[in-house]
């Protein structure tokens, strides 16, 4: 007997918040569900984070459901308040156009476009930049609550600051979108992060008021840490998808230091293991965790950038860290043996900055050669004349570098 992917996405700990439990269940175990879950492109990458419902979608349709992506090339236009201290930058339309074209392909990494469940990406600025404002007021305004959007978690940290008009309208326009999907494809959940349970349930109360039909919302879990911080932020910032923000040599280590309590949660969610295997590889809590670590990044790198890439970067981290240096990643900058060590820190990116690389050097965490660098004047000449040689920041870092 077929599983209900329901119980597959709460053993694998995607499900945070629902409503109407007891029929979404019912419905996902009886028939073909079209859902879909929205992206707004304010960078011209995905992050980390939005792997998480991307997962929960491949899941669902994996299990005969239909998946619809949606960027938001609308919403963008005037920014998500939730959980921000600050109004969001406005964007020009071209550069939200340009950031929409380069999410594309990132999403079309995590579903298929083939079968009869195959999915679709869909662009809310289809519909959103033509609404008619004054119709929308008569058509729809009566059914959103002013008192209810005030109550919503998603405002509360903008209302202590000042709630613009234009955020305020950010919550009808997401809504709209789930009624338009509804409406056009027969969308009836909405998936997404847990930051969003607001808007996704604000969407499927809007239908249930203006169709007075059912629709459902369900929210993932996001990627934090056993104290509540999230996951996927690195010195450079978040842990892009793009291999040229974010390369996949850096996303490897980045989950093959993970600390041990988080390993287990991040197979369950970011990889499509069996949780027989996840638990036989995390049921030591020793330096067999490493095994289980040096999975997690595998397959990590694996499902966002491929195979190859993902062979590629084990075989880095093994030479860097575990044998000889012929497959470390290599660094080629323009430099003099004279050439100071925070310069080659800067130069090979291993620092965005000079002060960054500084208080490295007088934390003593860098070293040239396996010699511990101890001065912030420091020239290359005091460690090696060769044209090439080993930078390593911290214990995650090395780097071969030539000149």
């Amino acid at each position: 007997m077929k599983r209900n992917v329901f119980d597959i996405l709460e053993e694998r700990g995607f499900v945070k918040q629902t409503v109407y439990k007891d029929d979404l269940y019912k419905m996902l175990g009886s028939k073909s569900v079209t859902f879909y879950c929205g992206f707004d492109p304010t960078a011209d990458s995905l992050h980390i984070g939005h792997v998480i419902p991307l997962m929960a979608a491949a899941h669902l349709q994996r299990a005969g459901h239909k998946p619809i992506l949606l960027v938001g090339g609308g919403t963008a236009m005037v920014g998500d308040p939730s959980n921000r201290n600050d109004m969001r930058q406005m964007m020009t339309k071209e550069t939200i156009a340009g950031n929409v074209e380069k999410i594309k392909p990132q999403l079309a990494r995590f579903v298929s476009f083939e079968g009869e469940n195959a999915a679709r990406i869909v662009n809310n600025a289809d519909w959103l930049t033509k609404l008619n404002y004054i119709d929308f007021l008569r058509d729809y305004g009566a059914y959103l609550s002013v008192n209810k959007m005030l109550t919503a978690e998603c405002f509360k940290t903008r209302l202590e600051k000042g709630l613009s008009f234009l955020e305020f309208n950010y919550m009808p326009m997401q809504a709209y979108d789930f009624l338009r999907l509804f409406s056009d494809y027969g969308c009836e959940l909405e998936i997404g992060g847990n930051d969003q349970w607001s808007n996704i349930l604000a969407g499927a109360d809007f239908i249930r008021r203006v169709e007075r039909k059912d629709a459902y919302a369900l929210t993932c879990s996001l990627l934090e840490t056993k104290d509540g911080k999230k996951m996927g932020k690195t010195q450079k910032g978040a842990l892009w998808l793009d291999a040229n923000k974010a390369t996949p040599y850096e996303m490897y280590q980045y989950f093959r230091n993970v600390d041990d309590e988080e390993v287990e949660n991040c197979l369950k969610l970011l990889t499509f293991m069996e949780l027989s295997e996840i638990k036989e590889l995390c049921a030591h809590r020793d330096e067999r965790m490493n095994n289980a670590k040096k999975r997690l990044a595998y397959e990590v790198v694996k499902l966002i950038h491929g195979e190859a890439e993902a062979e590629k970067a084990q075989s880095q981290a093994l030479a860097a860290f575990e044998g000889a240096s012929s497959e470390m990643p290599t660094a080629e900058i323009s430099a003099t043996p004279d050439t100071t060590v925070v310069d080659i820190m800067v130069a090979t990116k291993v620092c965005a900055s000079k002060s960054e690389a500084r208080r490295l050097i007088e934390g003593g965490g860098v070293r040239i050669d396996d010699k511990k660098v101890d001065n912030v004047a420091a020239k290359l000449l005091d460690f090696t004349g060769a044209r090439e040689f080993v930078l390593g920041k911290g214990k995650k870092t090395k780097l071969k570098v030539k000149y």
